[in-house]
């Protein structure tokens, strides 16, 4: 077993399976700019390595990423230069994974929200813990939905359905993204792993060149919505990233958390 860690985003090799952990477990796996940065990068990794086969994409500890970090939202509220940067890095994330030639599974172990939803429908197959969800909820502090919702979603669940959740930004069970269309099956959270390591090494046993057309074939459609809908929709949120409507919404939970913090120490 070989592991390569960049702290909050660790790559270990498992035989022909690369297994990708995001590793802030005390932040529920929110981005830091590490962690961000080290998404953007590694799907050029993995398929550059010769001995890779499947991957499994994965959180550590109780959540599988709980997406934006409002300290990172206020930096880039007010800085120009590192707002482009997240934007473009948004834009290695999804391209990279829809375009990485591997199988990619998602074992969902728990909440996966704005970004970290935008990761797990994004993977080629989702298995889901029995107590997770999936929600989107850019719109709430005033996003557009732009690094991967309003791509995929329609695509998963129809237009009209993704228009809910992407309005809404509420929940989505474990049982109900079966139902929709954006998991593949639950699964008990304490089994989560070991059935999503048992089905990447049947992935890893099927002819390699004809399991990676077909997923390049598949994912065309992904393509063609990616060629009319990503830039459009990154700029947008790039947009909505100093809008003042999304500040005061920032500024809102930032003061909420605070008020709770001082409530528990009091």
């Amino acid at each position: 077993m070989v592991a390569v860690e960049m702290t909050d985003l660790v790559v270990t090799a498992l035989g022909p399976v690369r297994l990708i952990e995001l590793n802030r477990p005390d932040q529920l796996n929110a981005m830091s700019e590490e962690l961000h940065s080290g998404l953007a990068s590694v799907w050029d990794t993995v398929a550059d390595d010769p001995e890779a086969r499947v991957v499994v994409l994965t959180g550590r500890g109780r959540a599988f990423s709980a997406g934006g970090n409002f300290d990172i939202m206020t930096r880039v509220q007010r800085d120009p230069a590192f707002r482009q940067r997240n934007v473009d890095e948004a834009r290695r994330i999804i391209t990279g994974l829809v375009r990485c030639p591997l199988p990619v599974i998602a074992a969902v172990n728990g909440p996966a929200v704005g970004l970290g939803c935008s990761l797990a429908l994004l993977s080629d197959l989702v298995l889901i813990a029995d107590d997770a969800y999936v929600a989107d909820p850019h719109v709430q502090v005033g996003l557009v939905a732009g690094d991967g919702g309003a791509l995929v979603l329609p695509l998963l669940v129809g237009l009209t359905r993704a228009k809910e959740l992407l309005f809404l930004g509420e929940r989505v069970s474990a049982e109900e993204a079966v139902r929709l269309g954006v998991a593949n099956r639950v699964v008990p959270k304490d089994k989560l792993l070991d059935e999503a390591m048992e089905l990447a090494g049947r992935l890893a046993a099927l002819p390699a060149q004809a399991l990676r057309g077909t997923k390049r074939a598949v994912n065309l459609h992904l393509e063609q919505a990616m060629a009319a809908v990503l830039e459009p929709a990154l700029l947008a949120e790039r947009d909505s990233m100093h809008d003042p409507d999304h500040i005061a919404a920032v500024e809102q939970i930032i003061a909420s958390r605070g008020r709770r913090r001082a409530g528990a120490e009091g």
